[in-house]
């Protein structure tokens, strides 16, 4: 007979968040793939900076990396 198969990771949502040891989630910034030139070099400095994910937003997160917390 088969094994059952538990939950899976969701593997898109695990390129894109990082998990701290405290259990905070973590993600990138948005705005550094084009228009670069228009951007301060400060602007563009900070859009390299992980950013804590919202609470209301990381229970979704949170669900699809099951073997992170």
């Amino acid at each position: 007979m088969r094994r059952p198969k538990g939950n899976k990771t969701r593997k898109a949502v695990a390129k894109r968040f990082k998990v701290t040891a405290t259990g905070k989630l973590m993600r990138p910034r948005g705005g550094k793939r084009h228009l670069l030139a228009s951007k301060s070099p400060k602007r563009r400095r900070s859009l390299g900076t992980m950013q804590v994910v919202d609470p209301t937003d990381a229970y979704r997160v949170k669900s699809n990396l099951p073997f992170s917390h």
